[in-house]
């Protein structure tokens, strides 16, 4: 996640949330946080990669007038395999 999603924690209890850490007025980062922050910044890029890579089969990102949700979990799914065969060859 970035910092633009900071309330995400208290509407999701989850435990695999990361948020970057972000300086406060009173507080500057810590040397560990100013090093944690850019690793977790390239973790997000290429997730944020794979997703623009998957829109590029439009199905995906105009609208799907469809109401089965299983439909779209199988296109979704066709959609990932491609990608994925497109970035292994």
């Amino acid at each position: 996640m970035d910092l633009g999603y900071a309330g995400i924690i208290k509407d999701y209890l989850c435990k695999s949330i990361s948020i970057p850490h972000q300086k406060t007025k009173n507080s500057p980062l810590k040397d560990t946080q100013k090093d944690e922050n850019p690793r977790m910044a390239s973790v997000r890029i290429k997730v944020e990669h794979s997703i623009v890579g998957m829109k590029r089969y439009r199905i995906l990102s105009d609208r799907l007038r469809n109401h089965l949700i299983d439909l779209y979990d199988d296109i979704l799914g066709v959609c990932a395999g491609l990608w994925n065969f497109y970035l292994a060859n």
